[in-house]
């Protein structure tokens, strides 16, 4: 009996708390799940699981070991692919979350450049603007704009965007130029439930910070229907800089109050804590910071 079989199933067999959800995520079944477990007991000539008629729990030494064991597979598994990598290539699939707009404008792209380079890989892209549970929805990597304090994940940045104000020439012409940051209290303004504290406009001139509290006839959690609202003239955006770029260029938004400096906010890859990164995922997180330079799209 291969005891790295043995470890696998016991491992799966911690997680999930019995033999038949750790065989259904092995892929065998369940007598052979708890003859591999049985075998790896047998080997190491101690208890690892407590088995009851409703559930299955881990002894001491059981415990002991599942501090390590996860690692060591983890590490086991991305050395045997990144070994059949260098003969193949990257294959399997990929999944990966990302913020609807920032996914719509950006990363699709970015994907079909990275895909196109390793033909041996697919990719399932889940656009989402609300945070996915990476353990639960099966996600290898997510790619989040602003910051997470969730402690379950590790985060490595990417890059980072600036937020900008701006308004349609027509609603500049009718409404006037605001000149201050306190004068956009008197101003339509598009609010994007999105963002943290989507009511508070900061903006930085001389290391100076400038809050403002802002009120608008129009929410919306979407940084490109915000843009486009405020394209069609309903009030001032503020909004990050990949989702107003075309509209400022085309000249459908003017940028306002250009004396100060909005918000700046991360792009981040986000992966689960305590796993080993399998190369390909290593890969394109290398690859995603540096087409975010090359993009210019911030």
């Amino acid at each position: 009996m291969d005891r790295i079989d043995g470890l696998k199933a016991f491992v799966a067999t911690a997680q999930t708390g019995s033999f038949t959800a750790a065989a259904r995520q092995m892929g065998i079944s369940n007598r052979l799940t708890s003859k591999y477990v049985g075998a790896l007991e047998d080997r190491l000539g101690v208890r690892l699981l407590q088995r009851t008629t409703r559930k299955v729990g881990l002894t001491a030494a059981g415990e002991d070991l599942m501090a390590r064991a996860p690692g060591l597979i983890d590490e086991l598994d991305d050395m045997l692919a990144e070994v059949s990598e260098d003969a193949r290539g990257f294959t399997g699939t990929i999944r990966i979350s990302a913020p609807v707009t920032f996914g719509e404008v950006y990363v699709n792209g970015m994907l079909g450049r990275f895909a196109a380079l390793h033909p041996g890989l697919s990719i399932d892209l889940r656009l989402t603007d609300r945070f996915s549970d990476l353990a639960t929805d099966g996600i290898d990597l997510a790619i989040r704009i602003g910051r997470t304090d969730m402690l379950s994940v590790r985060t490595r940045k990417l890059g980072a965007f600036q937020v900008h104000a701006a308004a349609s020439p027509a609603y500049l012409s009718e409404h006037g130029m605001p000149e201050h940051p306190r004068d956009l209290v008197r101003h339509r303004c598009i609010v994007d439930t999105n963002r943290r504290a989507a009511n508070r406009w900061i903006f930085l001139r001389d290391g100076e910070e400038q809050v403002v509290t802002i009120s608008g006839r129009f929410m919306v959690n979407s940084a490109r229907a915000a843009c486009e609202l405020a394209v069609g003239g309903q009030g001032i955006v503020y909004g990050p800089s990949f989702a107003l770029k075309d509209a400022i260029s085309g000249g459908q938004l003017v940028p306002i109050l250009t004396g100060y400096q909005g918000e700046p906010s991360p792009i981040s890859a986000v992966y689960l804590e305590g796993r080993s990164l399998p190369r390909k995922l290593r890969s394109l997180i290398e690859f995603t910071r540096q087409d975010i330079e090359r993009a210019n799209i911030l």
